[in-house]
């Protein structure tokens, strides 16, 4: 139990690490871990994960506020789209609960199509950054429509698996809307930690979380963004 213990702290605290620098929720290490290291079932690693993700960008998300990179004023549509749709995509997930072979399926698609887009950029030499330089009062353009179907989009992953949104919303926000970088990466975890919260509630609720398991990588996840958070503004 103490190995186990010192596990989820280590990969809680690298999980936040990640969601603090680049935005992203952290499920690419945490349900690998919850899966094939710890054991767990396919619903209730997606379950316990989407509760961590929520401590990362919890964390993250005030830090980079703090920061001054997140624009809060235009991230309204966005929020209220992911709510709405992590909630409709959270009832379909008691389909796929019961179903733990197509769980694993989905979400290791979404995990390759993540690497193939980042392999992708690298190759066309597009890893740079692709906004521009942060401003000091962060704002984000755009039409509310293409807010709204960034947030209806960015609700799937965590509703529908339990997993981070980042790959989502970051280059939504840095490509579709336009947003310097720090920008996208701070209003990216507020964002998700709106979805990932009515997503752990709704999978407590369906009985898919493991709140012995959960409160360690929690608390590595929270000490873990601050440091992201605090080396990406840097």
């Amino acid at each position: 139990m103490s190995d186990d213990l010192i596990i989820l702290l280590i990969t809680g605290l690298a999980a936040g690490l990640l969601g603090g620098l680049l935005g992203i929720g952290g499920g690419v290490v945490l349900m690998p871990v919850l899966r094939f290291v710890v054991g767990l079932a396919p619903a209730e690693a997606a379950g316990t994960c989407v509760v961590a993700v929520f401590f990362t960008t919890l964390g993250g998300g005030i830090k980079h506020y703090r920061l001054g990179h997140v624009a809060i004023r235009g991230l309204w549509p966005v929020i209220l789209a992911g709510v709405l749709s992590t909630l409709v995509f959270s009832v379909l997930f008691l389909f796929l609960a019961r179903r733990g072979r197509w769980l694993d399926f989905g979400i290791g698609c979404v995990f390759v199509l993540i690497a193939l887009r980042m392999i992708w950029d690298a190759a066309l030499n597009r890893s740079g950054e692709p906004g521009p330089a942060a401003t000091t009062a962060p704002t984000i353009t755009g039409s509310n429509t293409r807010k709204t179907i960034l947030g209806v989009v960015a609700g799937i992953l965590p509703g529908l698996f339990g997993i981070g949104t980042g790959a989502v919303l970051v280059p939504g926000f840095s490509y579709l809307l336009k947003t310097p970088i720090k920008v996208a990466i701070g209003s990216a975890l507020v964002c998700f930690c709106a979805n990932a919260l009515i997503s752990a509630v709704m999978k407590y609720a369906q009985g898919y979380v493991n709140l012995g398991l959960a409160l360690p990588v929690c608390l590595g996840c929270l000490a873990g963004s601050q440091l992201g958070a605090a080396i990406n503004h840097r």
